[in-house]
């Protein structure tokens, strides 16, 4: 199985943080940590050390999506977020950047977990529908 994690997050969310909301959520949906394949954000984030530090530790790529790329997956969301609208014009950034990238690099997606939030973050993971990949 390949996963694909979307991230959104405050301005210096650090590393840390991040890794421990991945950890938490993987354990709590008992998915192997070696699964994660890809890490994407919105385009906003293009700056934060802390997304940055995280795809390096996990050795995949980072990847970002502007506002409107992402806003092509807001039908398939679990949850609409206006407070997200109106910080980075799309409705769920954790959620659509997962979907993003796993049809980028994997095909057809779906969420395989909708996102998790701590005070700091939201993440999301999504998998490639096609399983011949």
């Amino acid at each position: 199985m390949q996963l694909y994690l979307g991230l959104g997050c405050r301005r210096g969310c650090p590393v840390d943080a991040l890794s421990a909301l991945l950890t938490r959520t993987l354990l709590a949906h008992d998915l192997p940590p070696g699964a994660v394949v890809g890490l994407a954000s919105i385009d906003l984030k293009r700056d934060e050390p802390g997304l940055h530090e995280l795809a390096r530790r996990l050795d995949v790529p980072l990847v970002f999506f502007s506002a409107a790329q992402l806003a092509a997956f807001e039908q398939r969301l679990s949850h609409r977020s206006a407070v997200a609208y109106q910080h980075s014009g799309c409705y769920g950034v954790a959620e659509s950047a997962a979907l993003a990238l796993a049809e980028q690099l994997g095909g057809p997606a779906r969420l395989r977990v909708p996102r998790s939030l701590q005070a700091d973050a939201s993440l999301a993971l999504a998998c490639a529908t096609d399983f011949r990949r």
